[in-house]
This record gives structure tokens, sequence and C-alpha cells, in this order.
């Protein structure tokens, strides 16, 4: 797919163009095997601008392997508020007990043992792979699939088997003997600042001499997005002197956290309204005040539980309202 000589040429440009142009990230400055574990969850869905403050404030919390594994989770949890899909928290959570308890607190560095932990699937054992461990191993992020896409011109619908099969041979082929974390590190940042969605900035790329593309910015081939479905929920508000009431999540959205209670819709005016995105799905939440219910359980409104980023939004807008009365 590659010869030897282009390969090498590809690498000098690239690695050149990385160490004047790559970007400076906690887990990349110090790239330790924990570091490196507890960004790629919270990567995962997120962007770099959106984990950074979390991160710092996670490695201050849980600075090791074996003080996240000693957490109870709903502290996990609380650390985690606001970064949605907290399926990833959990199961960070229970990655660290496992290395706790398999592998006497030390992250491995096999695939087959990164892949036998809760939540790593083929590309964040890669991505350990890579990152704390400098291994040679193709690392296919969304940004990385889109530079192989364009260098090697694929035209195959890139979500597919055939597809996925091509940009793995293509990300393969690209491999050095060595150096695994540079050489992902680069090819991430060449995605994210430069060969970016849409429209790419060919004429500041530092490999475009090795680009196939004819047409990059139709590349890469995915089937159109579904389309946004709308919904509508209601909540329940329920206040006393200076508490809130709310419910446990039934699951397995948002299990382990905290909700304000379902309520059936009105036709009144609502407390409050807040509109919010989660995967295709565009909910508008509205919120009515009520009384409590006899197993709803209170909270004080300065030391919440762990909750879901629209339900607190939702409260605090309420809260603001005077028809949102606190006894």
């Amino acid at each position: 797919m590659i010869d030897e000589k282009i390969r090498s040429g590809f690498h000098k440009a690239l690695g050149a163009w990385f160490q004047a142009a790559g970007r400076s990230l906690p887990w990349r400055d110090d790239p330790s095997p924990y570091r490196v574990l507890v960004s790629e969850f919270m990567l995962q869905q997120t962007t770099v601008a959106a984990v950074l403050p979390y991160f710092a404030r996670w490695m201050r919390s849980f600075p090791d392997v074996e003080t996240l594994a000693a957490a109870p989770e709903e502290s996990v949890l609380k650390h985690w508020e606001g970064l949605g899909y907290y399926s990833r928290a959990r199961n960070l959570h229970k990655a660290a007990k496992a290395i706790a308890a398999n592998f006497q607190n030390k992250i491995p560095a096999e695939l087959s043992q990164l892949r036998s932990l809760p939540g790593i699937g083929p590309y964040t054992a890669a991505a350990i792979a890579a990152f704390a461990f400098d291994q040679p191993v193709p690392v296919l992020d969304a940004n990385i699939a889109r530079v192989i896409a364009r260098l090697f011109d694929c035209r195959q619908d890139i979500t597919t088997a055939a597809g996925r099969r091509f940009l793995q041979q293509a990300a393969t082929a690209l491999l050095h003997t060595s150096g695994g974390r540079q050489h992902t590190s680069a090819l991430m940042d060449l995605g994210a600042t430069i060969c970016r969605s849409g429209p790419p900035e060919c004429s500041l790329c530092p490999v475009q001499k090795f680009c196939r593309a004819a047409a990059p910015a139709s590349l890469p081939i995915k089937p159109a997005r579904k389309p946004v479905t709308r919904l509508v929920e209601w909540c329940a508000l329920a206040t006393k002197r200076r508490s809130v009431f709310l419910i446990p999540s039934p699951g397995p959205r948002w299990k382990g956290l905290w909700l304000l209670p379902a309520a059936e819709p009105r036709d009144a005016e609502p407390t409050a309204t807040l509109t919010y995105a989660i995967t295709r799905y565009r909910v508008t939440l509205h919120l009515r005040s009520t009384a409590p219910a006899a197993d709803w359980t209170p909270f004080p409104l300065d030391n919440l539980p762990p909750m879901p980023t629209p339900h607190r939004n939702a409260l605090a807008l309420a809260l603001t309202k005077p028809r949102a009365p606190i006894e």
C-alpha cells in the first residue's frame, strides 16, 4: 500500500510539523498510563476543551488507580457531573477496581489485557497502548479516520466492514516500528486543526504532497445523519425548607444519578422550560411545581447529589423564578 521511502518521508514531514505545532495537553505532557486511561474515557464523545477542567479536578481527587478503585461510586459520579454519558464514569471506576484486583494497581500494556477491562474496546485499548506505552499500533478516532481516508482517497463508506478494514490496513501501513505516541498524536492533531471536517486547509498541511484525495472535502464517506427526534418531558419541582425532592434514576439512562421526579403534563404554563440534546434527540424539559410524594428524597440545595446536567440546569433555572417558592 505504501513503500518505505514514501513512509519515511511522510513520517519526517509529519513529525517536524508536530514538534512545532502539536498541542500541549496534560495527559500528553505527562503520559503516565493512569492519566492516559482517564483521558481516554473522558474523551469518548467529548471535546478536548470540555474535558480539560474535569481532568484537572479528577486528578486532584483521584490521583492514581488505587485511590479511584477505593472511592465510592457517588463520589466518582459527582466528579463526572456535567460530562454526560455517565456509563463511562462507572466503567472507568470498574476498570480501576479490576486493575487493582488483577494487576496490582498497574495498568497492563498488552492489548488483550487492556481489552479485558470494563469499558475498554478496540479503540481505547489501542489508544492506551500508543499514548501510555509508545506502542506502534493503529489508532482510529474520528480525526485520524478522516486523515487516513483522505490520504488514501478511500471511496468506501467508512462505517461499513469493508471501509473499516481499509482504514485499519492503511493506518497500519503508515506505522513506524516504534514511536507510536508521537505518530498517533501527530495524526490526531492534524485532523483536529488542519484536516478538519468539511473543507480542510490543504495549503497548511505538512503532508499534502502525500495525499491522494482529489476532493478531500468530500471524504470520508459516511451515511447521512439520522433526523433529529423531538421529545417532551415533564418533571416535578417540589421544594421545602431550602431542599428539593429527588428520586434515584431507575436506569438504564442516568443510572446512579438523582433526578427530578416525572410529572404528568399540564396545560398550564410550566414553572421553567429547558431544551437539551442527547444523541439524536432534542428534548424539551418542562418543570411544574408540586407537593412532594412520600417516597421522594429531600436534598439541601447547597449539597445536591450527582444529577444529570439537564435536570440540574432546569432546577437552577426554576429557582430563579418567583413561581418556584422555597419554604
